[in-house]
């Protein structure tokens, strides 16, 4: 029995939520990732068709299961696809028992791989972009048109990237299970780093137009969702999902109607999301009182704090600062060192902050980038030195391809004269 009138918005979140659960079963029984992601993406194309139109099966997961599997039948059968059909027969003759699920492999009707399957897509013999994008296509179900132009980049060239992360798989045999005990928290550490690399360009796109691309961050924040309740009492998958809700929650004061860039210290906080703020803080109190402290959490500790504070100057920056150190002991590394400046020139003055700046000038992983210039800028014009804030801004403005930061880090130096 179908479901009646479904939305299109409603079908399409639906299929989103279903693709990994999907693909996952049938690379489970059948193995060929590329070809079990092939069938997966035409039958959510035919349910993204049809079930508007037709109402929601019953089982809508059965339904793409059974369809994908007909698929993929129909593509060994294919003459166009004689090469693939003989390496398929020769796996799965009469005799062969190899393709059977083995008990470990079986499982009960309605069980998620989701899980398996993001291992699998930030497995460590891919590389981060194909990491990222294997993870969109695969688990989060999006198309390579849609993930090609949340990058800004050609359809054809995601489509070689996707392509080759899939012959990388099928290639080095990597096999569609949990990794073992010794390797999951190292795996999940990946895994959680994809998702945070996909939230940070949609919130603030590296090149572009735009400013954010709302798209990359919903989908961020949904399959973190996802992995949230997988992994209910990982502290550091509830600290990433806090972390994004709570600088989520501020994109609708980020930028004034021409598109403009404001600031942090300068945005309407009425704008502010309250139930996300409600929501992350919520999450973060939790996870930081039952389980180790990791840097995810203290990232969205630090978030917290800054949503909390009704204005600008009530902000708490000597417990920012508290927290900055403690990260920068836990996870040190060049980004954690630039944010901490900042803490600590609110806490102690600009000099100070300038100081610790200092010592990322010999940082190769900050070379040429942007964001070193534009937070000395910042520090200097909080000191009083105009000019040399000013010329640091224009070389900040040099150096991004963000359309919006660039106007904005230009509009600073120009009013310094």
């Amino acid at each position: 029995m179908a479901t009646d009138d479904p939305g299109r918005d409603d079908v399409e979140d639906l299929l989103r939520e279903l693709a990994p659960q999907v693909l996952g079963a049938l690379v489970r029984r059948h193995g060929h990732f590329d070809a079990c992601e092939d069938a997966v993406q035409e039958a959510l194309l035919a349910a993204a068709v049809r079930w508007p139109r037709e109402g929601v099966p019953e089982s809508p997961r059965g339904w793409l299961v059974t369809v994908a599997s007909r698929r993929l039948a129909d593509e060994w059968r294919s003459e166009r696809a004689r090469r693939r059909r003989e390496v398929t027969a020769a796996f799965r003759t009469p005799a062969d028992e190899s393709l059977a699920p083995s008990p470990e492999q079986e499982q009960p009707p309605g069980h998620d791989d989701t899980l398996t399957l993001l291992f699998l897509c930030c497995h460590p013999a891919l590389t981060a972009t194909s990491q990222v994008a294997l993870t969109l296509r695969a688990v989060g179900g999006l198309t390579t048109a849609q993930i090609a132009r949340a990058f800004l980049i050609p359809e054809a060239t995601m489509a070689q990237r996707i392509s080759r992360a899939k012959q990388r798989i099928r290639s080095t045999g990597i096999p569609f299970g949990m990794p073992p005990p010794e390797e999951r928290a190292e795996r999940l550490r990946v895994v959680l780093h994809v998702l945070y690399l996909v939230f940070t360009e949609g919130h603030t796109a590296t090149s572009g137009p735009d400013l954010h691309s709302g798209e990359l961050t919903g989908e961020a924040i949904r399959l973190t969702r996802a992995l949230h309740r997988l992994l209910p009492d990982d502290g550091e998958v509830a600290g990433l999902l806090a972390l994004m809700l709570l600088t989520d929650a501020r994109r609708p004061a980020r930028t004034g109607r021409d598109g403009a860039l404001i600031p942090l210290a300068d945005q309407d906080r009425g704008l502010w999301n309250r139930a996300r703020i409600e929501e992350g803080v919520a999450l973060v109190t939790a996870a930081l009182s039952r389980s180790v402290v990791g840097p995810y959490q203290l990232q969205a500790a630090i978030a917290a704090v800054h949503a909390e504070a009704v204005r600008a100057e009530e902000t708490d920056w000597p417990q920012i600062l508290a927290l900055y150190e403690l990260l920068s002991r836990l996870s040190p590394g060049p980004v954690v060192t630039l944010n901490h400046a900042v803490a600590v020139a609110m806490v102690r003055g600009p000099r100070a902050g300038l100081a610790l700046l200092e010592t990322l000038d010999s940082d190769g992983r900050l070379a040429g980038h942007h964001r070193l210039d534009a937070v000395r800028a910042h520090l200097l014009e909080m000191a009083g030195e105009r000019e040399a804030a000013r010329e640091g801004y224009r070389a900040a403005a040099r150096r991004t391809t963000s359309l919006p930061e660039r106007r904005y880090l230009e509009s600073r130096a120009a009013r310094l004269g």
